[in-house]
């Protein structure tokens, strides 16, 4: 607003401050709307970007202000340091910030504190209209005073805290931005408490976490992390005869890089984020150049339909298995649980995977198919073939109770076991009933305790050739 001398407010006044309304506008206003900003505002501009709302203030019908609101500044140094949040997450959460872009009282309605009155009333539901019609709330919000014209006090007294200046630039699109050497007034405040620390924190609140799985992945390692994820891939065969403009190894890396980034969906995905790597990725990747633009183009959908359907898993399973081991490190007492759990995959036409992690660290340890009108069964024993367990101890759910896996996991693997017992397995159930009123030496406390009251308990192997083996043998 400009800059005035504060005037003593009429009984008239009063009566315009305290009957002022504040509404969104109609769609058939926009028109209107408009023609006013370009016609009064210093600007002279209409031009919005990204999400936005528009407001007027009114007094029985007239028209007595006009606000915008629209996407934050991308790049914001000022704004940035007083969130405390890093590049990424100001990429994945920037819609929850909005900026005020224009804020104007027309002509011969310069009711003294009709400004701090009209942003007040926008401040408090703001929020709340931009969830009606986003889908997600705001929580800080920011704003740009000309200083050479306006002294920004409607903003400080409705809360707001003056970050210094800019640094002379303006935006000219979507993200592209120019100097102009016009420095302005960078204001911004919270609209809830705490408003701040939860755009800077590791994990947005659940409610606000659909905001981020919105904006697409992209890659966030450096050169370096590439080419080292790369090295675990070389020695894989490639179903291709011929290599083309992407090997194995950078496909492979790709898919590493962007499960590692959240993409979970499939090939569609996997090709979008890939065309966000940058250059310098693509060079680190071994992307071939084209000869004649000297570009990097990225793989295509059917490129990776092609990797996910011919790639041998085996050799997946050992290249992944030791680019883990190279960042956690070698297994450690910490992993001596491990549980063996069943998943079927949705996007995958209802694939059933089982796969062995360690409970208390997430380290995975491998995975194995179920077959085509099979069960879990038979795949955790295909995946028990293949893993060193020596000293640990196995979980595995009800379904795995029987004679055969619980042989393996002591006879052929020489780890412990936890099976699960349920209700339903009746004769399981009074056999173990049995031997622990008859045995008791054989089953200690911590061997078998309930998980469910009655109908739940659970089966533990916790001395070889003891109570296991001969559990196993009256199963």
């Amino acid at each position: 607003m400009r800059t005035k001398q504060r005037a003593q407010v009429t009984a008239s006044e009063q009566e315009v401050l305290d009957g002022v309304k504040l509404r969104l506008i109609e769609p058939q206003e926009r028109k209107r709307f408009d023609h006013l900003i370009v016609a009064h505002h210093y600007l002279h501009s209409a031009e919005w970007v990204g999400e936005r709302l528009f407001y007027v203030a009114e007094y029985k019908g007239t028209w007595l202000a006009l606000l915008a609101w629209t996407a934050a500044a991308y790049h914001l140094k000022g704004r940035d340091v007083w969130i405390g949040w890093d590049v990424e997450q100001r990429r994945r959460r920037l819609k929850l910030v909005a900026n005020n872009a224009r804020f104007l009282i027309l002509p011969d309605r310069h009711y003294p504190n009709l400004a701090s009155r009209v942003m007040g009333l926008c401040l408090k539901r703001l929020s709340a209209d931009w969830q009606a019609r986003y889908t997600h709330p705001i929580l800080v919000v920011e704003s740009f005073v000309d200083g050479q014209l306006f002294r920004g006090t409607s903003y400080k007294v409705s809360g707001w805290t003056q970050l210094g200046t800019t640094e002379g630039y303006g935006r000219h699109c979507q993200d592209y931005y120019v100097k102009h050497d016009r420095p302005k007034q960078l204001w911004v405040r919270s609209l809830i408490p705490g408003g701040r620390k939860q755009l800077r924190a590791k994990q947005l609140p659940p409610k606000l976490v659909a905001v981020e799985d919105k904006v697409a992945p992209r890659c966030t390692f450096g050169v370096q992390p590439l080419r080292e994820m790369m090295a675990y891939f070389r020695e894989m065969s490639d179903w291709r005869k011929r290599i083309n403009n992407y090997p194995c190894a950078s496909l492979l890396a790709i898919v590493l890089c962007a499960t590692l980034c959240r993409v979970t969906r499939g090939q569609r995905d996997l090709a979008a984020f890939a065309s966000t790597l940058t250059k310098a990725q693509r060079r680190a990747l071994r992307f071939r150049k084209k000869k004649k633009t000297g570009e990097y183009p990225a793989p295509k959908e059917t490129m990776f339909f092609r990797l996910l359907k011919n790639i041998n898993p085996r050799e997946l399973e050992k290249a992944l298995l030791g680019c883990q081991e190279h960042v956690l490190g070698p297994q450690t007492e910490a992993d001596n649980l491990v549980a063996f759990d069943g998943k079927t995959l949705r996007s995958a036409g209802g694939l059933e995977l089982v796969s062995g992690y360690a409970v208390n660290t997430g380290r995975w340890l491998g995975t194995e198919a179920v077959e085509s009108k099979s069960n879990e069964i038979p795949a955790a024993q295909r995946l028990l073939e293949r893993m060193h367990l020596d000293g640990q101890t196995a979980a595995l759910d009800a379904l795995h109770t029987q004679v055969d896996t619980a042989r393996q996991i002591v006879q052929d693997c020489g780890a412990d076991y936890v099976l699960t017992v349920k209700g339903n397995q009746k004769g399981l159930g009074k056999t173990l009933a049995q031997l622990w009123n008859g045995r008791k030496a054989a089953f200690p406390p911590s061997a078998a305790h309930a998980t469910g009251g009655a109908n739940a308990g659970a089966q533990s192997r916790t001395d070889r050739g003891a109570g296991g083996g001969n559990l196993c043998g009256q199963c």
